[in-house]
């Protein structure tokens, strides 16, 4: 039995929720997001709460049964604040910039890589070795931050590449030069 399935769902009261049969449409002050639910789980809303419920006891219900209520509370938490990805360049000359609706990424390859933001995603760069993503859908945030990472992954040498904030790289000895 899932335990994260039994916990209710609180709406903040600048969030509209919207349920169509096995539709649930969210809106906030940062956008409007869409999901739509597997016929064995049910969701009812009482008084700024949302309820998630399972229709059957198949296996399949209860696995789609925690995974609904926490795509559900991550719609609920990104119209309302918004969630953030921070990623850092680690290496000599590797700098990122913004034009228009690119993202630049100069990571010691022959040519600069070139990145489009998707919409509903913002990004700042700070002192140009910093990457701030931050949008109201997390699948966008977290898999535009993977595609930039895997452009350069650190590596275990000399810990060069693209890491996440706060990511520690375990480092590897080198050759032992005789």
């Amino acid at each position: 039995m899932s335990r994260i399935g039994k916990l209710p769902i609180k709406v903040p009261s600048n969030v509209q929720v919207e349920i169509n049969e096995q539709s649930i449409h969210i809106s906030g002050p940062h956008g409007k997001l869409f999901k739509k639910i597997s016929n064995s789980i049910s969701i009812t809303i009482d008084e700024n709460t949302i309820y998630v419920n399972k229709n059957d006891n198949t296996r399949i219900a209860n696995q789609l049964y925690g995974l609904t209520r926490t795509l559900i509370n991550n719609m609920v938490i990104g119209v309302s604040q918004k969630f953030e990805r921070t990623l850092q360049l680690q290496g000599v000359g590797y700098r990122a910039q913004l034009k228009d609706k690119d993202l630049i990424l100069n990571l010691g390859y022959s040519h600069p890589v070139l990145i489009e933001i998707p919409t509903g995603i913002d990004i700042k760069v700070e002192k140009n070795v910093g990457i701030i993503i931050t949008g109201f859908d997390k699948e966008l945030v977290g898999q535009l931050a993977a595609t930039i990472r895997n452009k350069r992954p650190p590596e275990p040498y000399k810990g060069k590449g693209i890491l996440y904030k706060g990511e520690i790289i375990k480092r590897k000895v080198g050759k032992s030069g005789k």
